[in-house]
């Protein structure tokens, strides 16, 4: 019988693991002395997070990056740690359709692929934990059409007042500019519906509810990519709020929103990623994550760091906060924290191998009702 597990550590942290051609970073990785990867694997090997969402890390379908990096980085050294369970998620970044979204008169990378990317599989996202994955209910949503979320902020030329992109190319654009996914993950615990001991034993479902919006830059007065963040973020609000909408339909033709696991109890989920939007400063329509961060059913930890307070990312000499683990209301936050230690530390060196910093937060699973 597996020993219930009671306490949970979860974080996000943007690796910034990629190149210009595909590939690249799986064979830098490969050789086990990569200057970027060992300082990304200490910083990792001192948190230590049960389970771990790393956003920007090339996906291959058979996740050679990825395995690269947790066998050859994080499972080595003084502090090793092991990840047995790992996915490394499909993304829409670098993947070509047939739909000249810019109007330049020809389909090509990156400016033409459903997600911004010089390759396919560039800036993805992966999986890492230490308990299993349910693949076989993982839900994703990389098809899902931009133009199926009700109210959806279709972009507009403010010169012409008409829409940025013809009812053809609105009608297949994809909302995700890389993917979001439900991932339960069976932590060993505690049943929400036993009433007895005998079935302490029974895994806990808590779904990993992970996505890595577009930056809400890069584009013009019409503000494309500030809408697209907006809405992929406004997803995980209406996906939590709504179990029975018909809209919402995943990949696999399944429909509805995140639905009770068992009658009468409400699911534990973490909403994690690098959803490029601060509620307070910066160039993202706010509303989007602000209505989130409010939503009755997320709790906002607000995790910091001593020198750097919420703030999780620097560009240039702004720092803003960007990356989120955002629980459910029914798990109890123990504590939270970004990792941005004082630079002169050997840790605060290392933490430089990406301009993002890692969040994590320790939460107590409910023990039922």
């Amino acid at each position: 019988m597996e020993k219930p597990i009671n306490t949970l550590r979860i974080a996000s942290f943007n690796v910034s693991l990629y190149e210009k051609e595909a590939g690249e970073v799986a064979k830098r990785l490969v050789l086990g002395n990569d200057p970027q990867g060992i300082d990304l694997a200490n910083v990792i090997q001192a948190v230590r997070p049960n389970i771990l969402l790393l956003c920007e890390i090339d996906h291959e379908s058979d996740g050679r990056t990825l395995s690269a990096f947790a066998d050859g980085y994080l499972a080595q050294g003084e502090s090793p740690i092991k990840y047995p369970y790992r996915w490394s998620i499909p993304t829409n970044t670098g993947l070509l359709g047939e739909l000249d979204l810019n109007g330049d008169g020809d389909v090509e990378l990156p400016s033409d692929a459903h997600g911004f990317g010089q390759y396919p599989g560039q800036y993805a996202m992966a999986i890492l934990s230490q308990f299993p994955i349910a693949q076989d209910s993982v839900r994703s949503f990389q098809t899902f059409r931009w133009a199926t979320l009700p109210g959806a902020l279709r972009p507009i030329d403010p010169v012409s007042n008409q829409p940025y992109h013809s009812d053809e190319v609105w009608q297949a654009l994809r909302l995700s500019s890389k993917n979001h996914v439900d991932v339960p993950i069976l932590v060993p615990g505690f049943d929400p519906a036993a009433k007895h001991d005998d079935q302490k034993s029974k895994p806990r479902r808590l779904h990993l509810l992970a996505s890595h919006p577009t930056p809400p830059v890069f584009d013009g007065a019409e503000d494309r990519n500030g809408k697209r963040n907006h809405d992929e973020i406004r997803f995980w609000n209406e996906y939590i709020s709504q179990p029975n909408a018909d809209w919402i339909v995943d990949d696999n033709g399944n429909t509805g929103g995140l639905k009770n696991d068992l009658p009468g109890v409400s699911p534990a989920f973490v909403i994690a990623g690098d959803l490029n939007s601060d509620p307070k400063q910066g160039d993202s329509l706010r509303s989007g994550i602000a209505n989130l961060l409010s939503n009755p059913r997320v709790e906002d930890p607000q995790p910091t760091s001593p020198l750097h307070g919420i703030s999780t990312a620097k560009f240039g000499r702004n720092e803003i906060r960007v990356d989120y683990v955002l629980p459910s209301n029914n798990l109890n936050v123990i504590r939270s924290g970004v990792v941005w230690p004082d630079e002169k530390t050997k840790l605060g060196e290392q933490i430089r191998a990406t301009d993002h910093r890692m969040v994590s937060i320790d939460v107590q699973l409910p023990i039922g009702q």
